[in-house]
């Protein structure tokens, strides 16, 4: 069945006070009618992380509750979250309450260490090193992550996630300067032809040197409202999920026998290395979630997501951060 092409005109409605602002700007009233044009840097995005990501603080149940009972409109017509926006496509959005706070303040100091860790830029991509503790963007009760502290560092209107870390890991983090960037490596990861290598601690010992670990993966969510994942082989929900394991040394901590492991994850589920890890009894040190009966003494996730293999690029790689490298013995040698 043909689909319908968008009509690229400002609906009829609009007079010289309600023209479309750019859909660059940021929505400053959010209590009344909003009409958004589209930008080459929108072109071709999907309606649903195009709102997720200019109503944020609103409940994604809401944004797609918002859609269905047509309070979003593009170009005057009813729409569906899995619809593409063209470049000056009109999208109004009614009026919504959003949970008001203000501006997140971010410190000269914190941004610019932030810059100091990028480790890979060109005109379309920036690649950072991220220090463990930060979450990757703000959200559940968080002001502001890498994603808000880097757009406000820059000045630039157009930085975006191409992919996530957990805020405790550590390390390259892939943001991309523009939209056709995002595609091309987003679509490398759905493709699985961007390769990723990380470091961690891991209790014991594994006996084999390499081993694949082969366990589907299912997303739950605890009593508190906490979301974890478990293995699961049985229920239908949940996904194939490969890891592969390399040990690169073995060693005592604190008389706790511990390896310094290579991961590498051949598909991208939430959390799958610290799950896989600790499904096969070698749970990453400091991991509060799925090692809670750690006796390292360790204080944070010993989890680093340290090089990274894209099509057409040199390997980025991110050094091992002293907190964790502290932990190692003086003679182990690092993979290169």
């Amino acid at each position: 069945m043909p689909t319908e092409q968008p009509i690229h005109e400002a609906p009829a409605i609009f007079n010289s006070k309600t023209r479309p602002q750019s859909a660059d700007d940021e929505i400053s009233n959010f209590e009344k009618v909003n009409y958004l044009e589209v930008t080459r840097h929108q072109h071709d995005q999907r309606l649903d992380n195009f709102l997720l990501n200019r109503l944020k603080g609103l409940p994604k149940s809401h944004i797609y509750k918002m859609i269905r009972s047509d309070e979003v409109r593009v170009n005057n017509k009813r729409c569906k979250a899995h619809d593409r926006l063209q470049r000056e496509d009109v999208v109004r959005i009614a009026p919504v309450q959003l949970a008001t706070r203000d501006k997140p303040i971010i410190s000269a100091e914190f941004a610019n260490s932030l810059l100091a860790r990028v480790v890979y830029e060109d005109e379309g991509l920036i690649v950072l090193n991220k220090p463990a503790g930060i979450a990757v963007h703000g959200g559940s009760g968080l002001d502001f992550g890498v994603i808000e502290a880097m757009r406000e560092v820059t000045g630039k209107k157009y930085l975006e996630l191409i992919h996530r870390i957990d805020k405790d890991t550590s390390g390259l983090l892939m943001i991309s300067k523009k939209r056709s960037a995002l595609k091309v490596l987003q679509q490398h990861l759905v493709d699985r032809t961007i390769q990723k290598h990380y470091l961690c601690l891991a209790k014991g010992q594994p006996a084999l040197n390499e081993q694949r670990i082969d366990a589907p993966l299912l997303r739950y969510t605890l009593a508190s409202g906490e979301r974890r994942v478990k293995v699961d082989a049985q229920d239908p929900q949940a996904k194939e999920s490969q890891t592969d394991i390399i040990v690169h040394g073995r060693f005592t901590l604190n008389d706790q026998p511990v390896s310094l492991l290579e991961a590498k994850p051949l598909t991208g589920r939430t959390h799958q290395i610290r799950v896989h890890l600790a499904y096969i009894g070698h749970a990453i040190l400091g991991d509060d979630k799925y090692n809670v009966h750690d006796k390292s003494g360790v204080h944070r996730l010993c989890l680093h997501a340290w090089r990274l293999d894209i099509p057409g690029y040199e390997t980025i790689t991110a050094p091992l951060p002293d907190e964790m490298k502290d932990w190692l013995p003086a003679d182990m040698q690092l993979p290169e």
